[in-house]
């Protein structure tokens, strides 16, 4: 039997265990995008896992959504990404930077050009976001027209270049969690009338266009994209009516032979199973609030290759040690998990012998 702490090679990479760390906004960036200071040690600080997921990452100025995350479309972003990917190559890890639209998600404060949200359709999602004036009402988003898609999904190939100048191993595209792509997968955020909305395959082709671009720009073994099937995040409503979109988009990118597919999920049920065998690459599964005692259980059971861990690796810079030893793990300090720009709460948990 295959646990998680059995090697794996993903693509053209040898990995010493099957666990990697899951994307997670930190809001550290510089005002430009640029990832902050301390940026590097602390992804450099979590080398262990052996894979590192980077927090989301906007591919152009239309993409950022909350304040203070890193871009990877301009020059500046690209030189400190470097920094980034050269710290974490240095300690013996690999990087994938997750490329992040946001889409409706959004608020005209928190954008370096202040302007209206965009979306596949001029539907709000009535949550509220966090801006430099507090709480404020996400205002309906502008739908993109066709032509815009198209240039979204030439801003993501554009997003991935930049990432691979900068020196990462890879990108994964953001399609979960109510942001863009996942917003086209939805039918009650997507009700548009052209090739990208309607039926099953029209509300998936944008995930496809945008991956088939991202493979055709930097390959496919350095192509991977998330997905969340059925999660009701940021006003996404899907259930398991739209498990058949899932369905096909596993034939779709298992075409592609991508480095993997990352799933956030939550239920156990056979679209999980019907996903695995789709699949012929590797498949990452994220489960939200999985305990220590249940870590690395999808890959016992041969319903995943590798499992990501989020928090547990955010508090914990030498995960992998505590995991293998039994050692306990520190206080999350959740308040901080977006709170200023300095260390407190992002590089200053202890490791265990420092403890």
């Amino acid at each position: 039997m295959t646990d998680i702490w059995s090697p794996i090679k993903l693509v053209n990479m040898q990995l010493p265990h099957r666990l990697a760390m899951a994307p997670m906004t930190r809001s550290r960036a510089k005002p430009d995008g640029t990832p902050g200071d301390l940026a590097a040690e602390y992804y450099a600080q979590r080398a262990t896992m052996g894979l590192l997921i980077s927090e989301g990452t906007q591919p152009s100025a239309d993409g950022q959504g909350y304040l203070a995350t890193p871009g990877i479309y301009t020059g500046d972003h690209v030189a400190g990404w470097r920094k980034v990917t050269n710290a974490v190559h240095a300690a013996g890890a690999r990087l994938f930077v997750q490329l992040m639209h946001v889409g409706r998600m959004s608020h005209p404060d928190n954008t370096p050009h202040h302007r209206q949200p965009v979306a596949p359709s001029a539907v709000a999602p009535d949550v509220d976001m966090f801006t430099m004036k507090g709480m404020q009402p996400i205002p309906e988003p502008r739908e993109l027209t066709t032509d815009e898609v198209r240039q979204t999904v030439a801003d993501f190939a554009h997003a991935a270049r930049r990432a691979v100048e900068a020196g990462a191993d890879g990108v994964e595209v953001h399609g979960a969690n109510g942001y863009l792509v996942h917003q086209f997968l939805a039918p009650n955020a997507n009700h548009r009338t052209d090739r990208y909305g309607g039926s099953m395959g029209n509300r998936a082709r944008f995930a496809v266009e945008v991956v088939r671009a991202i493979a055709d720009a930097i390959g496919p073994e350095k192509t991977a994209i998330r997905l969340s099937p059925g999660i009701p995040t940021n006003g996404i409503a899907e259930g398991q009516d739209n498990d058949d979109l899932y369905r096909h988009l596993a034939k779709e990118f298992d075409k592609m032979g991508l480095a993997y597919v990352h799933l956030l999920y939550v239920r156990n049920d056979p679209l999980l199973v019907d996903i695995r065998k789709a699949l012929g690459g590797t498949l990452i599964v994220n489960r939200p609030g999985r305990t220590r005692e249940q870590v690395g259980a999808d890959v016992a059971a041969g319903l995943a290759d590798i499992e990501a861990l989020g928090v547990m690796a955010l508090a914990n810079p030498d995960l992998v040690d505590r995991l293998r030893t039994g050692a306990p793990f520190n206080e999350v300090r959740s308040a901080l998990f977006y709170a200023g720009g300095g260390a407190e709460g992002y590089t200053d948990y202890p490791f265990v012998d420092r403890a």
